[in-house]
């Protein structure tokens, strides 16, 4: 989630030229891990983590939420799904309060095909962000160790769905970062399949059932391809930052709502 600049960039039409099926249900895929959110109350302390740890220097973006732990008006499931809301309200010296969720030390995983079900909030100044770190950082810290964006839109842009790689050769603070970017024009009114499959080869982002970005192994080491080590997931709705407050914040909008229906973790049978 440290996209300041897009550059190089590939748009795609939800309508265009590049298809690929869901493979998750057939025979090479089995389900190890997911949250339904079929329960009520705060999500699931067996599964998730609250991250607040970069909350006094705005997590390096500049970031003008303070994220909560445990708060239920900032993360909560019901009626089937996990609601990330970001509230107008000064806490701690910041204006705005939401949440940033995590997996890591309760859903680490080298390779797989990850799937979340989400609904994107909509309105200048948000900054929705489906995404996965290293969990032991073995290459050094950011971007050394890498960084693989599922999902990040600006409200500024609503329409857009970015997908990033961040690694020590390729990530947007030299201006190397390699990305891709499709349309979706209704992804704060419907839910939609963000997905990520990742391999020893390569890794592939989808929406729906559309592939739209690919990340290649060039073999040249852990500078280019950083991904062989486990990553977790993290879910959070920022608010303003480098990129999501580029054109200001409106306060008239909030709250607002990131909602997940689901989150399916599948690897290879052996």
């Amino acid at each position: 989630m440290h996209n300041t600049l897009i550059k190089s960039t590939v748009i795609l039409l939800l309508s265009g030229i590049f298809f690929m099926p869901l493979q998750a249900k057939g025979k090479q895929w089995q389900l190890v891990w997911a949250d339904e959110f079929n329960y009520e109350g705060v999500p699931d302390p067996a599964k998730w983590n609250y991250d607040t740890s970069g909350n006094t220097y705005g997590w390096g973006n500049r970031e003008a939420q303070w994220y909560t732990k445990a708060e239920k008006k900032n993360a909560y499931v019901s009626n089937g799904t996990l609601k990330i809301v970001a509230i107008k309200e000064s806490h701690n010296g910041k204006q705005y309060t939401s949440a940033r969720l995590t997996t890591k030390g309760k859903g680490d995983w080298l390779y797989g095909r990850f799937e979340i079900r989400a609904k994107l909030p909509t309105g200048i100044g948000t900054w929705p962000a489906i995404w996965m770190l290293p969990t032991d950082w073995e290459y050094g810290g950011w971007p050394d160790s890498g960084e693989i964006d599922i999902m990040e839109n600006v409200g500024y842009d609503p329409d857009t769905i970015v997908a990033s790689a961040h690694t020590k050769k390729y990530n947007h603070a030299i201006g190397t970062q390699k990305n891709a970017r499709i349309a979706c024009r209704d992804n704060h009114k419907k839910f939609h399949i963000y997905a990520l499959e990742w391999d020893e080869n390569e890794y592939r982002i989808y929406i729906d059932k559309k592939l739209y970005f690919t990340f290649k192994n060039e073999g040249k080491g852990s500078e280019v391809w950083p991904y062989d080590k486990r990553f977790h997931l993290l879910l959070n709705l920022a608010i303003g930052g480098n990129w999501g407050g580029q054109k200001g914040i409106d306060d008239s909008l909030f709250p607002h709502t990131f909602e997940i229906d689901y989150v399916r973790v599948y690897q290879r049978k052996q």
